[in-house]
């Protein structure tokens, strides 16, 4: 708490930009209208990564597998995720050399040779000690003063012990044999088919670590994601070869500036800010890049997720060929296989939100759209960079990312907030406007309901006092009261209940966390009180599912309490990094008392 009061007067002029923000964005006025549902097709510089031969060859011993095994219980990830034992050349020998039988490989010749020339999936990274575990830090969370809630938050810290890996030497004296990276530091995993570094799971990691009094581990994750944009860029989506064509929403500088927060580390700040700026180019540039003019004609610089790859995914491949099917030529495949890479980089993988049409998966238009968290989460980029900036004594580099951030808030304004829903909408580019800069039109806002339409709210946090901006804190409140989102057990991730694992009914733990700190820091009382109502049912619903099933879990049906969610494309899995460290990071800002039931209400 010392480190936060010695901070809250140096970010002064930036509290009052946020503070600008809600009232600002109160005057825009915006009509509601038919959604756009055309692709992106404009020419753009959108050359993809190469694979490599080791990749290649193991989604074919994948489709091979699944001819072998069948689609029961399959996943594809699994095969691309082995380690070689022996050179590639000796292990493409044998596999050639297989009997088939009218063009498959029978179960057992397949099983020996998994054997004869493969680690298990997960080998290459082992089990490591932190060093700054302990089973019960000092003055860990305080405000837990229910005995049963407090046991099981000592279980959920000890998870971090459970989850906690460095790349084995195999992969740095062989890299040729592993799709895994060789990072420099240990790390937290999120779990279960999920054996490496994933980008945005590592915030909310971070945010669980820090409860926990673990700030060297929470460093060398962040260092292992700045090796990762050293090497390649971008932080990649993950920590294997194959993730190398996209990355994952951009909160690095959110990780560097929690740390900052908790330890006073300027060292620390220091190290990471170029490679903070070189990320931040990624994003602004190139296909990344989307201008549009408003309705008053000024020009604005927005972002969209965008990846470089027009293949099968080669964690999904066997999936991705067969959803591509119904398409019949190979440029319509590729433009398809774009989008669902890209839909990938946007971590709601997948969802409604990035289709025309919600219930067809092969109408995703993910390149087309222009989203509202993107550009909250780049917004924040900015004015974290400018922070660190001024920290270090660069004004230059203060004054340059604080004017980007006023740009890019009035373009969040301009472009995304609409008066009448007091909500921010996505945006669609038609597939005929291929200008230089789009021409805004209100009918391309979105105007279905998604959680995103209030992730705006995550950057009240930093406001020091809204003052006039009480109005519009209590419109968007009412809004949000009214979308239908709040459910029984938390928020849902959007009203359309199609199968896919990013809708409804499932809860997911990063949105839940944005929506709540926004609410928790909005200024308003109400707000305060709406974010503890949700944190309480969200907690209580993990706490019930981990009673019931021994396991914290990826994501939960939010429709009743203690239940775990499912759809998508893989098995509902465990672990779980993120959920763990949001209840850890809930049950700090809003405690448990004493006389407050944990158990689910009927």
């Amino acid at each position: 708490m010392a480190v936060i009061k010695h901070l809250l007067p140096k970010m002064t002029s930036l509290s009052l930009h946020f503070s600008f923000f809600l009232f600002s964005t109160l005057l825009l006025m915006s009509v509601i209208p038919p959604r756009a549902a055309a692709s992106y097709s404009c020419t753009v510089d959108d050359r993809t990564y190469s694979t490599t031969p080791l990749v290649s060859f193991l989604q074919r011993l994948q489709s091979e597998a699944l001819k072998t095994l069948g689609p029961s219980s399959f996943d594809p990830k699994f095969y691309v995720d082995l380690p070689l034992k022996k050179d590639l050349s000796l292990t493409e020998a044998a596999f050639w050399k297989l009997p088939r039988v009218k063009g498959i490989i029978p179960e057992k010749y397949l099983r020996r040779f998994l054997e004869a020339y493969f680690d298990d999936a997960g080998d290459d990274m082992v089990y490591t000690e932190p060093e700054d575990f302990v089973p019960e830090p000092v003055e860990f969370l305080p405000k837990v003063l229910n005995p049963k809630v407090r046991v099981w938050a000592l279980e959920v810290h000890s998870l971090w012990k459970n989850l906690s890996r460095r790349v084995s030497d195999n992969v740095k004296k062989y890299p040729e044999r592993h799709t895994l990276l060789p990072l420099p530091e240990p790390v937290i995993i999120p779990g279960s088919r999920f054996k490496e570094v994933y980008y945005w799971d590592s915030y909310w990691i971070i945010r669980g670590l820090l409860v926990s009094k673990m700030y060297d581990t929470a460093k060398e994750i962040v260092n292992n994601l700045v090796w990762l944009v050293d090497a390649y860029g971008h932080v990649l989506n993950g920590a294997r070869v194959y993730y190398a064509n996209r990355s994952q929403p951009p909160l690095l500088s959110s990780m560097v500036m929690e740390i900052y927060t908790r330890t006073g580390d300027l060292e620390f700040v220091r190290k990471s800010l170029p490679s903070l700026m070189k990320e931040y180019t990624f994003w602004i540039s190139g296909i990344h890049k989307v201008m549009i003019r408003d309705l008053h004609g000024h020009k604005h610089s927005l972002s969209r997720y965008y990846a470089r790859w027009n293949k099968p995914r080669p964690e999904s491949a066997t999936i991705d060929v067969e959803s591509a099917s119904k398409f019949l030529n190979d440029s319509d495949k590729e433009a398809f296989y774009r989008e669902v890479a890209s839909t990938a980089e946007t971590g709601w993988d997948f969802s409604s939100r990035w289709m025309s049409n919600s219930f067809d998966l092969s109408t995703l238009s993910t390149t087309s759209i222009v989203p509202v968290d993107l550009n909250t989460y780049l917004y924040k980029v900015e004015l974290d960079i400018a922070f660190f900036a001024q920290q270090l004594g660069d004004i230059k580099t203060h004054e340059k990312f604080f004017k980007a951030s006023k740009a890019r808030q009035f373009a969040i304004r301009s472009i995304f907030w609409n008066a009448e829903m007091n909500q921010w909408l996505d945006y669609w580019i038609r597939s005929k406007d291929c200008e230089d800069v789009h021409q805004f039109e209100a009918r391309n806002q979105n105007d279905r309901i998604f959680a995103s339409n209030f992730i705006p709210m995550w950057n009240w946090k930093h406001a020091s006092g809204l003052g006039e901006n009480n109005i519009m804190v209590e419109r968007i409140l009412e809004s949000f009261q009214k979308s239908g989102l709040l459910q029984p057990a938390g928020i849902v991730t959007s009203l359309s209940n199609n199968g896919q694992q990013w809708d409804f009914p499932n809860g997911w733990s990063p949105l839940q966390h944005l929506i709540i700190e926004g609410l928790s820091n909005s200024g308003s009382k109400a707000g305060w009180e709406l974010a503890q109502d949700i944190a309480v049912r969200w907690i209580r619903t993990n706490y019930a599912a981990y009673n019931t099933t021994g396991a914290m879990h990826e994501k939960y049906d939010v429709k009743g309490c203690g239940k775990v969610g499912g759809g998508g494309e893989y098995k509902p899995q465990t672990g779980f990094g993120w959920s763990n460290g949001v209840v850890l990071a809930l049950l700090e800002e809003f405690g448990w008392p004493f006389d407050r039931d944990i158990e689910c209400r009927s």
